[in-house]
């Protein structure tokens, strides 16, 4: 299972991998994969 957010109404939506790309909310077909924030820390020298 993928987390994935509606392009339209900003909701999460969680999808697997037989389940159709539409947001279950509003219908809209256009989700974006989050991804998850990646921080690294570095010493400046």
């Amino acid at each position: 299972m993928s987390l994935y957010k509606c392009g339209n109404c900003g909701r999460m939506v969680e999808l697997g991998a037989d389940a159709q790309v539409r947001c279950p909310f509003c219908g809209y077909k256009i989700l974006y994969k989050t991804r998850p924030g990646i921080i690294k820390k570095i010493k400046a020298r």
